[in-house]
C-alpha cells in the first residue's frame, strides 16, 4: 500500500480526523434550557464563587490542549502551524484511543518564545492539562519550564515521552543481556530535545536518587561529535550537558562508541554503522529511532551483531513509541488532580511501562504500540506517585 497516497486520500474524504460530539440532546426546550440560557448561568455563578468546581461542571476535568508552533514536526521540520494540524489531530485520536481524554489541537502561528508561554497560560484556564509538542530546542525547554506553575500539568513529548519509553526498554534490554541498568554505558546519537531528555532521566538529573537508577556513563553526540566539557562555544543546554556528562572527556565518535553497551539514534538516517557496532561492549542493545528511516536498518544491525535491536517503526519488532507512554501519563495526571507531571511521576511511567512485560526477550521489551491496558497500568502508577508525592489539587 502507498501510506502517503492512500492517507492523503483518507484526510481530504474525512476533513480531518476528529469532532467535537456533544454529551446533552437538545430535543425540547427544556432541553435548551439545562444546556444553554437560563440554566447555565447557574453553574456559571458557582464556578464565579469556587473557581475549583470548573472540574465538577465542565469538560476541563478530561480535556487538554495539544499546542504546537509547527517548528519541529515529525521528520518534516518546521512547517508551520497550518501544516502541522493534521499530527496534532492524530495526537487527539491516539489520546481518546488509548487514554479516553479529550483534545484540542492548539496550532499557534508564532514561535516567539515568549509569545507561546503567555498565550498557554492565557488559555489554561479551559484545559485539564497542555501536551506541548513538535516545539523545536533550545526554544522548548524555555517554554516547558516556564510553565510549571500554572495549576495544571504541561508535559513536552517530544523530550519526556520518549525518554520514558527509552528508559523502559533499556529496564528490560538490560535483564535480558544480563547487565546491571547502573552499569551500562550509552552512547546518544543526537543532542535535540529526545536526546537531552533521555539523557537527563537516564542520569538522573533533576531526580530522585531512590526512585531513580543513573547508568554508568551517557554520551551525547550532536552534529560536531561527542559533547565534553573542553569544547568551544557551547551554550545554554549543551552547556549544561557537557558539565553533566561524558566523564570521560571522550572527545571523539570512535572513543564514544568503542565498549559502549548501548546506542541510541535520535538523529537522522546512517548516523549509526556496521563498524560502530562491531566496537561496542558484548550482547550490544541498539535503539534506532530515526523516521521514518533509522539510523541504521534492523537486518544491518543484526549482521554486524547487535543483540538487541528496536526502532520507532511498527514494522519491526520492539517498537520505541510515545505512545506507550503519553495517554496514560496523562490519564493518570488527569485522574490525580495533578498540578505538574513531576521527574519521580516519568520515573513511575517508565517502570510500570516495563512491567507490561512479564518476561522480556530479544524481540519484545517493550508493548506493542496498539496493546489495550497499557495506559491503564501506565495511568495507575502515575497516578500514585502524584498522590504520594502530593501534587495534586486535592493536597
Amino acid at each position: 500500500m502507498d501510506y502517503f497516497k492512500e492517507s492523503l486520500k483518507l484526510h481530504k474524504q474525512l476533513k480531518g480526523k476528529i469532532e467535537i460530539k456533544s454529551k446533552v440532546q437538545l430535543k425540547t426546550k427544556e432541553d435548551l434550557s439545562l444546556a444553554y440560557t437560563p440554566g447555565v448561568a447557574e453553574p456559571c455563578r458557582e464556578i464565579a464563587k469556587h473557581p475549583e468546581t470548573v472540574y465538577d461542571y465542565t469538560q476541563k476535568a478530561n480535556t487538554i490542549a495539544i499546542v504546537t508552533d509547527g517548528s519541529a514536526v515529525l521528520g518534516l521540520g518546521n512547517i508551520g502551524a497550518e501544516a502541522s494540524l493534521p499530527v496534532m489531530e492524530g495526537k487527539s485520536v491516539l489520546f481518546k484511543e488509548f487514554g479516553n481524554i479529550n483534545c484540542i489541537p492548539i496550532c499557534i502561528k508564532t514561535q516567539d518564545t515568549q509569545e507561546i508561554i503567555q498565550i498557554v497560560k492565557n488559555i489554561a484556564p479551559a484545559f485539564g492539562g497542555i501536551n506541548l509538542e513538535d516545539i523545536s530546542g533550545p526554544r522548548c525547554f524555555e517554554i516547558e519550564d516556564a510553565l510549571q506553575d500554572i495549576g495544571i500539568p504541561v508535559f513536552h513529548d517530544d523530550q519526556h515521552g520518549t525518554a520514558i519509553v527509552i528508559l523502559a526498554a533499556l529496564i528490560n534490554a538490560a535483564k535480558v543481556v544480563g547487565k546491571r541498568l547502573e552499569d551500562l554505558k550509552i552512547t546518544i546519537f543526537g543532542a535535540g530535545a529526545a536526546g537531552i531528555a533521555t539523557a537527563k532521566l537516564l542520569l538522573c538529573i533533576n531526580h530522585d536518587r531512590n526512585l531513580c537508577t543513573a547508568v554508568k556513563e551517557i554520551i551525547l553526540i550532536d552534529s560536531v561529535g561527542p559533547i565534553h566539557w573542553e569544547r568551544k562555544n557551547l551554550t545554554g543546554i549543551k552547556q549544561y550537558i557537557a558539565e553533566h556528562t561524558n566523564r570521560s572527556n571522550l572527545k571523539t565518535i570512535e572513543q564514544a562508541v568503542k565498549g559502549a553497551d548501548v546506542l541510541i539514534g535520535v538523529s537522522q538516517p546512517g548516523a549509526i554503522t556496521e563498524a560502530m557496532i562491531k566496537q561496542m561492549a558484548a550482547k550490544p542493545i541498539v535503539l534506532a529511532l530515526a523516521n521514518p528511516t533509522p539510523e541504521i536498518m534492523p537486518d544491518v544491525a543484526k549482521k554486524a551483531g547487535a543483540y538487541i535491536m528496536g526502532t520507532g517503526r511498527s514494522d519491526f519488532p520492539n517498537q520505541i513509541n510515545n505512545v506507550l507512554a503519553f495517554p496514560g501519563i496523562f490519564k493518570g495526571a488527569l485522574d490525580a488532580g495533578a498540578t505538574q507531571i513531576t521527574p519521580g511521576m516519568k520515573i513511575a511511567a517508565a517502570y510500570a511501562l516495563a512491567d507490561c512485560i512479564e518476561r522480556p526477550s530479544q524481540e519484545k521489551i517493550v508493548p506493542y504500540a496498539l496493546e489495550k491496558g497499557v495506559a491503564d497500568k501506565v495511568a495507575a502508577a502515575v497516578q500514585a506517585q502524584a498522590e504520594k508525592e502530593g501534587v495534586t489539587r486535592f493536597s
